[in-house]
């Protein structure tokens, strides 16, 4: 999909006359969208064309383009979809090169509709045209007031420093309807209806470039470009702007990944948050907080460090608080010595003085006790931000004795705010529609209230990793140079039994448990006799992905009587379970102790590439399903922390009195493995190490999966 630029979207987002091709005093979207224009102010002409009707929406209506007095910036298109090509071209014709393209029954309807779409797209990209949509509600330039959408917008519209972009353009009527009721202010917002032309990263990258935007929200189906979608997050990086994305849909385990175990553990929607977290951008699970999140990431410079003090006139709110903060990783630290010995001058004698600070409900005898305890906080010196709960009225509209008090006192809190040299960032208790009197402190003071305590502590959560991380930045791990497999050796699909895996290990450097593979009862036991009884018998067959679900593995067998009963026992099981499948043989190896067992995986997501998994192993893989996931390629500086993500990371680090893990040389194996996937490229599917047996001194792959693509 080839990009549209800058100056195309601005001169999309700025028109300066908008014809509404297909208006009629019939349909809502005509009305909402003339009414919208007007509303807000429109500054250029409107016109309506509509061959049928002389007078629409009270006003002149023309019956062709042809009649306009001019050629319009915008052709904002309503009519059925079997017309939409030829209106297109028509305008085309005159010189109008931007168009919203309302209409549905494209390519989201099947593939006749993709047919016409496809014949659209191609007269657009051929006549240098601009369109958004087909399918979409249309946009809000909400700095600009210019509001050709085709639903109905509230007044105000508060323009602040966020900019959003939707897939779904009937969810877009939600999000701006929240960001309104918190004086979340907007600078635009798209619907992108089916994205024939115009990507979600086209708008983003003009966003990046918009001096008011600070924040962007993403509503997300869908990631079509995940290329495009990395080069946007690093440009954001650059910038210092934050990236908040709901990305909805979650795996059921795939079918590209049903063949290995990695599939069931991880699937797309871990990847997605894997991805979405490399690249610098916050993901997060709902509307609300999408919007609390890019709003407090609007209005706020990047947080200084996790250290949280609160300021709160309620008990139950700094319980709240302190369970939310430990969920979402905030630390809240004491106060210094001489901020409790301030603070006790001024509060009463019942309080506590400590964090979270509850200044009681007091603060109905003396309104200031609040404020003075946050001016005292706000000089602690461990403490990098401060949360503050202000308690907001019903929706009741207020009396000029309530404004004459309540105005006042948040002029002074905003004055605190700006004489603080960490932030403050205010709450209120529930996620409440801000009443009339709030809004006005909002326009007064320029202030921004978080929705709610849940949100609110969450989004702060999610504000300070990104404030850890934006400035690191996202260069590719150094390719060094991989051993590269000859074509000869990879089929075009399928799977590798483990008897050839294991070669291909070894000649990697990878450690593998010491084995042979036996055609008959003798072999096996001649085998076992070099290795040492006990031993392990395990059934070869590129046909058979998991050995024990057909009978075809036995362990701990310690006898030569034993070797030759459970050869044939096998066999006559793997025959009878799976018929079809073309034996090589019997692979024996011995039977290693108990130790620390992981699984170590590269899945080949179809969007993001090869994926690492590592986890806790053997039986206990699906049960725990303790990962730790990234992208390749890694540094062997990432893998160490990748460990210490897992639950089970004491078990490596000699916990309980066991031995410690060679930590050192179990990532060096690791990273083996993640440079053996990448020289596969493109042809791996997935290579899956389970278990990879670490003791103290040994470490060894004891069962290896390779599957190619398709």
């Amino acid at each position: 999909m080839e990009a549209v630029t800058g100056e195309q979207l601005q001169r999309l987002f700025r028109p300066r006359s908008i014809a509404l091709i297909g208006a009629t005093d019939n349909s809502r979207w005509s009305i909402y969208t003339f009414d919208n224009l007007n509303t807000f102010g429109f500054t250029g002409p409107i016109y309506l064309v509509n061959p049928n009707r002389e007078i629409i929406h009270g006003q002149r209506a023309y019956k062709s383009l042809h009649e306009l007095p001019e050629v319009v910036d915008l052709a904002f298109v309503m009519v059925s979809t079997r017309h939409v090509l030829s209106i297109v071209q028509e305008a085309a014709a005159l010189g109008t090169a931007r168009f919203v393209l309302l209409t549905s029954g494209f390519s989201e309807s099947g593939p006749e509709g993709a047919s016409l779409e496809q014949e659209l797209l191609s007269f657009a990209r051929t006549h240098e045209l601009t369109i958004l949509g087909p399918n979409g509600n249309g946009f809000i330039n909400i700095t600009d007031q210019i509001t050709p959408y085709g639903l109905p917008i509230a007044p105000p519209l508060k323009a602040g420093p966020v900019g959003v972009v939707l897939q779904s353009g009937a969810l877009a009527s939600a999000v701006l309807s929240f960001a309104q009721a918190h004086a979340i202010g907007l600078s635009l917002l798209v619907a992108l209806g089916n994205e024939s032309m115009i990507s979600v990263t086209d708008v983003v990258d003009y966003l990046l470039e918009d001096e008011t935007t600070h924040a962007i929200a993403l509503f997300l189906e869908c990631v079509r470009q995940p290329s495009e979608l990395r080069r946007v997050a690093a440009r954001a990086r650059q910038l210092g702007k934050t990236i908040v994305v709901l990305k909805i849909g979650s795996s059921d385990a795939s079918s590209r990944s049903a063949r290995a175990h990695t599939g069931a553990l991880v699937g797309d929607n871990v990847i997605n948050d894997v991805a979405f977290r490399e690249l610098g951008m916050i993901r997060v699970s709902s509307l609300e907080d999408l919007l609390t999140t890019a709003g407090l990431a609007g209005y706020t410079r990047p947080l200084p460090g996790r250290r949280m003090g609160v300021v709160t006139p309620s008990g139950g709110a700094c319980d709240i608080i302190s369970d939310l903060a430990q969920e979402v990783g905030l630390e809240i630290p004491d106060f210094a010595p001489q901020t409790v010995e301030r603070l006790q001058t001024i509060l009463p004698a019942f309080s506590t003085s400590h964090n979270p600070l509850d200044v009681t409900g007091y603060v109905v005898v003396d309104p200031t006790l609040q404020q003075r305890a946050l001016e005292i906080v706000a000089t602690d010196p461990n403490i990098d931000f401060i949360l503050y709960l202000t308690t907001v009225e019903g929706s009741r509209e207020p009396t000029p004795e309530t404004l004459a008090i309540l105005l006042p006192q948040y002029d002074n809190l905003s004055q605190i705010i700006s004489a603080a040299t960490c932030p403050i960032l205010l709450t209120t208790n529930t996620c409440i529609d801000l009443p009339t009197g709030m809004r006005m402190v909002v326009e007064r003071t320029g202030m921004h209230f978080m929705a709610g305590l849940d949100h609110g502590v969450r989004a702060l959560g999610k504000f300070a990793w990104w404030s850890d991380q934006k400035d690191i930045v996202s260069v590719p791990a150094p390719v060094e140079e991989s051993r590269s497999i000859h074509p000869d050796y990879i089929p075009a699909a399928g799977s590798w039994s483990e008897m050839q895996a294991r070669h291909i290990l070894q000649q990697a450097g990878i450690p593998v448990v010491p084995g042979q593979l036996a055609t008959s009862a003798d072999e096996a036991v001649q085998a076992a006799r070099e290795f040492g009884l006990p031993v392990v018998l395990k059934i070869q067959s590129a046909d058979i992905l998991h050995k024990s679900d057909v009978g075809g593995v036995r362990l701990n067998v310690a006898s030569e009587q034993e070797i030759r009963q459970e050869f044939a026992a096998i066999l006559q099981r793997v025959q009878q379970r799976q018929p079809d499948a073309i034996i090589e043989g019997i692979l024996v190896t011995p039977m290693r102790l108990a130790g620390n067992e992981l699984l170590v995986s590269v899945v080949c997501d179809p969007l993001w590439g090869p994926i690492l998994t590592l986890g806790l192993g053997g039986i206990w893989t699906e049960v725990f399903k303790d990962t730790a996931v990234c992208m390749l390629p890694v540094t062997r500086e990432q893998i160490p922390d990748m460990l210490c993500e897992l639950r089970s990371a004491p078990l490596l680090q000699g916990a309980r009195g066991q031995p410690r893990v060679d930590m050192q040389a179990l990532c060096e194996v690791i990273y083996r493995i993640s440079r053996l996937a990448l020289s596969f490229m493109p042809h791996l599917s997935v290579l899956e190490i389970n278990p990879l047996l670490v003791h103290a001194t040994r470490i060894e792959v004891l069962d290896v999966l390779i599957t190619w693509q398709e």
